[in-house]
């Protein structure tokens, strides 16, 4: 049987009735296109799917599926296949082109929104990797899919409209400023996330701290539009972008990369408290084994110095002499250099600074050895206890302003003193 023979035989079979023939006619096209679905979702996404998992790329493929590439993308066959074959249905007529642009926007929203979660899906496989742990790319994906958004607006509306797509984006330059001013933040954020990105000023899991903003935290998360830091109270602070390009916060990473963490914290001393020490006393300290080279080589050089004064050297008042606080200042400098937690190629040091009203501030500066935040605080409150308790055994104590048992003592003192009448 020739085709000719089959092809009299079908219509013979076929509806006469207009309507009945457009009915068969578009039924028999979404079959085709139903058809055409199927072979793409069972051979040709198949076949892809294979060969990412061949090629190794299992993470790939696990994350497109779990986006639904796969599908938004198979879901465009039938409307291209629509698109392509509504010409064919008999008597359409003029409904033959709203329904070819309505089917042909339909497969264009397939394929962009297929490639949405292709995004996403690459944003999933970096995720997993160890550059996601200091950089983050969910700004630039975001801005991606902000990008298939519009083009795809403007692509699906000049089919509907049956425009160029130039002619729309013409229209769109004489509305610039109107853009510029909707996506003002978006603009703002995207500079701000390139510039942060390519300079390397903020990585996922650095430490900072940005007070006008209530952040003081390590960062968990960096869009498009926030950065999300998780604080020290587990609360969560969001702070925009472009603020953290725009305005200045503390990034604690560089000091937890050097390994040392700063201990700057001072003691004030009570200023009436700070004389010369005696002989007697200088003996005695010479025991503590901190002090005992210090106290020789401090002595020698303080009777050399004596003795060229001569006959002056007889006036206390012309002769070198040791200071309690001095003594202190080398005791816990000492203290530091033989303290096995804190770090001896960092800067160290114990000094003076000068007199206020409050006492005289005496300034700890070292880096412990350890950056973990209760170990550090852990060090420093037995540097410090240490420091205080050796206070008295050189006859210093720290200053205090008078509490209200201070007070009620005082008057109580002085009632008792005063006569009775």
């Amino acid at each position: 049987m020739n085709l000719d023979a089959l092809s009299d035989q079908l219509q013979q079979h076929l509806p006469t009735h207009p309507s009945a023939q457009l009915a068969v006619g578009f039924l028999a096209l979404v079959a085709v296109a139903l058809f055409a679905q199927w072979v793409v979702a069972r051979i040709v996404l198949y076949f892809a799917h294979r060969l990412l998992v061949l090629s190794g790329y299992n993470a790939w493929d696990e994350a497109l599926s779990q986006h639904r590439a796969y599908h938004r993308l198979w879901y465009a066959v039938p409307f291209a296949t629509v698109a392509l074959g509504i010409g064919e249905v008999p008597h359409i007529g003029q409904a033959a082109g709203v329904v070819e642009r309505l089917a042909h926007a339909g497969a264009w929203i397939c394929v962009f929104f297929a490639a949405g979660s292709a995004l996403s899906a690459w944003q999933d496989v970096y995720a997993a990797s160890k550059e996601a742990q200091t950089r983050s790319i969910k700004g630039y994906i975001q801005i991606g899919k902000l990008a298939l958004g519009l083009i795809c607006g403007v692509l699906v509306l000049s089919i509907l409209i049956d425009r160029s797509p130039l002619w729309m984006l013409s229209g769109l330059g004489a509305l610039s400023a109107v853009v510029l001013l909707v996506f003002k933040d978006t603009l703002l954020s995207l500079v701000a996330s390139t510039q942060l990105t390519s300079n390397d000023m903020l990585r996922i899991g650095d430490w900072i701290e940005m007070p006008q903003s209530n952040a003081d935290g390590f960062v968990k998360d960096i869009a498009l539009h926030t950065v999300k830091v998780q604080n020290w109270d587990n609360t969560v602070t969001t702070v925009p972008t472009y603020k953290l390009f725009s305005e200045s916060y503390r990034n604690y990473r560089h000091m937890f990369e050097s390994g040392g963490r700063r201990i700057k914290r001072t003691l004030r001393i009570d200023a009436t408290c700070v004389r010369f020490l005696t002989d007697e006393e200088t003996v005695r300290l010479k025991r503590f084994r901190f002090l005992h080279d210090y106290l020789e080589e401090k002595q020698l050089e303080v009777d050399q110095a004596n003795k060229n004064l001569g006959e002056l050297a007889s006036e206390p008042a012309n002769r070198r002499r040791l200071t309690n606080i001095g003594t202190f200042r080398a005791y816990g400098l000492a203290y530091l250099q033989r303290h096995p937690e804190i770090r001896q190629d960092m800067a160290m040091m114990v000094r003076m600074m000068e007199p206020e009203s409050h006492g005289i501030p005496v300034e700890v500066y070292c880096f412990t050895a350890t950056t973990a935040w209760t170990q550090y605080e852990r060090i420093q409150g037995d540097v410090f206890d240490h420091l205080l308790s050796i206070l008295p055994e050189m006859g210093l104590r720290l200053y205090q302003a008078p509490s209200g048992a201070d007070m009620t003592g005082l008057s109580g003192r002085l009632r008792g003193e005063m006569p009775v009448l």
